[in-house]
């Protein structure tokens, strides 16, 4: 086992309620005026997970839109966990803050466990919160499963060890992350040109073909041939391929609705996409930098969990 040569001994046996106090989330009416665009960060699922650290949110609440919903005010360095449809994913608050139902975020206790430990721990059971979630059209798991999930935890200067190392792993993973997110800048700046110059005079489901599946990601195994595609990218591996050959990938349900990807080869999508194929005679390639610029945005229903469905956009 890799482990720093200084430690020995076993690791102690705790469940996440013996660590962190779990809270969930809250929307105040979207009709008030008065609660919104306050000075307290409220987050969705889709404003975290990218980075470690998450300083300020899209949209903000004021103190009566505080008071007058479930959303709690979470303290500094509270880890943000995802508990809907991408379930898992997380960030660390840099600041107090408050976040939708789409969480069950986790309070550190005072029981000598490092923050940033904490959150490198509770990334290694995605699989356990997955498989431990339940929901037909999308997953969410509960914060008494969340409590639950068993870890096993070192020492206080162990886990600052492992969260250091993990730690500047990320700044790098951080700084290659502004660069990725300048690269993408700059293909949607060329794409608005370069696709954008002539008159639409076609519709999409004239061009692509649309494919669903209904695999869901807790039924993925890290096991497999074949790579199993979810909303964060590859998410398990299985020996059925569902699909071979090129497709567009996207994301039609969750916190990343509209977020489209282009794979090759043989491989399998769970629930929460659409597999696009192309039609004869269209350029699949060329169909996926048009959508990389679509706005999918007139197109969602839904507030809690936004949808959209190919047989609405599909016809813009």
């Amino acid at each position: 086992h890799l482990r720093f040569p200084e430690f020995s001994g076993e690791w102690n046996k705790y469940t996440i309620n013996d660590l962190a106090t779990v809270v969930g989330g809250g929307t105040p009416d979207t009709t008030v005026k008065s609660y919104w665009g306050g000075d307290i960060q409220w987050f969705t699922p889709s404003e975290i997970g990218k980075n470690k650290y998450v300083d300020f949110s899209l949209r903000t609440i004021t103190r009566d839109g505080l008071d007058n919903s479930s959303a709690k005010l979470l303290p500094l360095h509270t880890i943000l966990l995802s508990s809907r449809a991408t379930v898992g994913e997380c960030s660390i608050a840099s600041n107090e803050c408050t976040t939708n139902q789409g969480f069950q975020s986790l309070i550190a206790k005072q029981c000598n466990i490092n923050i940033d430990f904490l959150y490198y721990l509770i990334q290694t059971k995605k699989k356990d919160l997955i498989r431990n979630a339940c929901g037909s059209t999308f997953l969410e798991i509960s914060a008494n499963e969340i409590r639950k999930i068993k870890v096993a935890v070192p020492v206080q200067n162990e886990q600052e060890q492992i969260a250091k190392l993990l730690s500047l792993i990320d700044e790098r993973i951080a700084t290659q992350n502004k660069i990725i997110e300048k690269l993408e800048s700059l293909i949607r700046g060329l794409c608005l040109k370069l696709v954008s110059q002539g008159i639409p005079n076609t519709t999409l489901n004239t061009c692509l073909e649309c494919h669903s599946s209904i695999l869901q990601e807790k039924s993925v195994t890290t096991d497999g041939k074949y790579p199993v595609y979810g909303a964060a990218g590859i998410c398990g591996y299985s020996d059925t391929p569902e699909a071979s050959g090129d497709s567009i990938l996207i994301i039609k349900d969750g916190a990343s609705v509209g977020a489209t990807f282009y794979v090759s080869g043989k491989y399998s999508a769970i629930g929460t996409l659409n597999r696009l194929t192309a039609r004869h005679g269209c350029s699949l390639r060329y169909l996926y930098y048009c959508l990389k610029i679509f706005d999918f945005s007139q197109y969602k229903t839904g507030q809690a969990i936004p949808h959209i469905y190919f047989r609405d956009y599909g016809i813009a």
